[in-house]
């Protein structure tokens, strides 16, 4: 299918559908720029997100945010879904769609939505649903594709939650969300538990009380954002250690160091050699 877009003048709003031919700019790796859905019509489609590779399965439905690294390898069959801020707001939207710190910035796994076969058929009602309103140029076309929009990202967070992920039952708390929302906002320059605590209107000790049912720590999670962060640095960019420690709120950059030997196992110039070496 061709590749069709929607853009809107008075917001800078765009939302484009396509098949494959959409992500063969990204032959190598770099930042897929917009909120995107990856729908695998059929098996062995192969992406590179943030350095780990993915293999899609039929009818497989991968999520993304503009941030992440993607490298698009292989794989025909596709529908791509990519739309912006300026479209539909996810952080604005929250309340209504609900996705954020699930479907989006939950940042501990990347989310994969499987479609069983009755699944499949509402979405692909939905689909040329889509493809029929983006040729309808009238006044109320960008309010019917958002409520499209939408219903998509609503039903796709319905059934990652429903998944069988092993991570899926820290995904049903609205307390673990809000918190993974603030720490995607925040995390590069607030890395104690004390400012988010303070946020939710808690006690650093309530909050950590709040976490022990999550199998994890408010602490973990800051950390393993800053992290997460630091390997798309180190593999992405030309920054040195120093500089990306510095980027990540970090005075002294041992400390960066530090921690991300404690959760990778290896320092930042170690990491960053190995990626080099597997791309020569």
């Amino acid at each position: 299918m061709k590749t069709t877009t929607f853009t809107e003048f008075a917001t800078d709003a765009l939302l484009k559908i396509g098949d494959q031919q959409v992500l063969q700019e990204f032959d190598s790796p770099k930042q897929i720029g917009l909120y995107s859905f990856i729908w695998a019509l059929e098996s062995g489609v192969e992406i590179i997100v943030d350095s780990e590779p993915i293999l899609l399965q039929a009818n497989q439905i991968l999520a993304l945010t503009p941030i992440q690294y993607v490298q698009f390898n292989s794989g025909d069959a596709l529908r791509v879904y990519q739309f912006n801020r300026e479209f539909y707001c996810i952080k604005d939207h929250d309340k209504t769609v609900g996705c954020a710190g699930d479907l989006f910035f939950g940042n501990d796994f990347i989310p994969l939505v499987n479609l069983s076969q009755e699944e499949q058929e509402k979405f692909e009602l939905l689909h040329q649903i889509f493809l029929e309103e983006m040729e309808n140029q009238d006044r109320v076309q960008a309010e019917m594709l958002r409520m499209l929009m939408a219903r998509f990202i609503i039903k796709t967070t319905r059934l990652l939650n429903a998944g069988d992920h092993p991570q899926q039952h820290k995904k049903k708390s609205d307390l673990l969300r809000k918190f993974n929302m603030l720490v995607e906002t925040h995390f590069k320059n607030e890395h104690s538990v004390k400012f988010y605590a303070e946020q939710m209107f808690k006690s650093p000790k309530t909050l950590a009380n709040s976490f022990s049912k999550f199998n994890s720590t408010p602490l973990q999670i800051i950390h393993g954002r800053i992290v997460l962060e630091a390997k798309r640095l180190l593999t992405y960019t030309d920054l040195s250690s120093k500089e990306i420690a510095y980027e990540l709120g970090f005075d002294d950059p041992a400390h960066l160091s530090k921690l991300f030997k404690k959760n990778t196992g290896m320092p930042p110039s170690a990491f960053k050699a190995s990626k080099e070496t597997l791309s020569i």
